[in-house]
């Protein structure tokens, strides 16, 4: 459970909902260290080119979403340095450029969204935010989806190793969270491989750099949540419609940073959604909540430290694109944002 809600938590801006074509397609051989998948939207450029050339273009049309290394300056201060990543174990996601360790290592410190990811920080928290996470006052998801939708939950949790019935006490936002986790991914992080932000505090720390949050578990679990319920419904339905192509889903998301379009990824999710017969308002909430309001709240932890100069911040990639993204936040209030790469 700790492992699986840690991978969860970290992956809130990726839900399983990034799908396309019938799971029964060959998957394409993994390399060692990365889980094996298709990357969906290159399969939408051949089988329904209409809809990848409208998510391309929705991508295109977003603010600053060609890059994920980007310099920070304000006169007077040394540089700082604004990194978007993506919370998987892939080594190719992991296996860091030259110019983002040249940034890591000339910072004085180092700025996560949350600096402890440890078992014991989210047992911990898990214990205090049951109201949050399971329901507590009589309703239960077995209730609010059909049979057949609640039959594929408890499979998929079922292979998380938690009794299949338990997941009628689940609220719909934490099980989409572990739907969009894949077997695979998971079973690499309970054997104590790292995401990519995970390996950047351990960058930080070797090189003697203080490591600092930009926010707590609990706020995030409180953003997820606070996502209306309907809204959550809708997003696990459309999920459940696609739950053996997780592994497809990641692989997807990884190609769109390797190439550094990730502002993709969210059109791609809508798009697929409504393929599903599920409208582009269920993700009103997702954006403001998860996305929008937490920007808005990082950067008021993180504004005191940028004005000193010198810190590295890594974010999830999509906190950087956009009219309400972190650059444009940045630029709003008196930096100089440039692309690096």
């Amino acid at each position: 459970m700790r492992a699986r809600l840690l991978t969860s938590i970290a992956m809130m801006a990726t839900s399983a909902m990034l799908t396309f074509a019938s799971a029964a397609e060959k998957k394409a051989a993994a390399a060692p260290g990365q889980c094996a998948g298709t990357d969906m939207l290159a399969e939408a450029a051949t089988q329904n080119p209409t809809l990848y050339q409208r998510v391309m273009s929705q991508a295109a049309n977003i603010k600053n979403a060609d890059g994920l290394l980007w310099k920070v300056e304000k006169e007077g201060r040394p540089a700082s340095y604004l990194f978007g990543t993506v919370h998987l174990t892939d080594k190719r996601v992991n296996d860091l450029s030259p110019e983002v360790m040249k940034a890591i290592k000339s910072s004085s410190q180092v700025a996560l969204e949350v600096s402890d990811l440890s078992e014991t920080a989210i047992a911990s928290v898990i214990a205090q935010s049951a109201p949050l996470v399971m329901y507590t006052d009589g309703r239960r998801l077995d209730g609010l989806i059909s049979p057949e939708e609640y039959e594929t939950v408890k499979s998929v949790m079922g292979r998380t190793g938690l009794p299949g019935d338990l997941a009628a006490m689940f609220k719909p936002w934490i099980v989409t969270m572990i739907l969009s986790v894949s077997d695979c991914e998971r079973e690499k992080v309970q054997k104590g491989e790292r995401v990519l932000d995970m390996r950047i505090a351990e960058i930080g720390k070797k090189a003697g750099l203080d490591v600092v949050g930009l926010e707590t578990i609990p706020a995030q679990i409180e953003s997820l949540a606070s996502v209306p319920e309907q809204q959550q419904i809708d997003m696990l339905r459309a999920s459940l419609k696609f739950a053996d192509r997780t592994d497809d889903m990641m692989e997807t998301l990884v190609q769109l940073y390797l190439k550094r379009k990730i502002a993709a990824a969210l059109p791609f999710q809508i798009a697929m959604a409504r393929e599903a017969g599920i409208g582009d308002d269920a993700f009103a909430g997702f954006q403001q909540k998860l996305i929008v309001e937490r920007n808005q709240k990082m950067h008021a932890v993180a504004e005191p430290l940028l004005d000193k100069g010198g810190l590295f911040v890594a974010v999830g990639a999509l906190h950087l694109p956009g009219d309400d993204g972190f650059i444009e936040i940045l630029r709003r209030n008196g930096y100089t944002v440039t692309k690096v790469e």
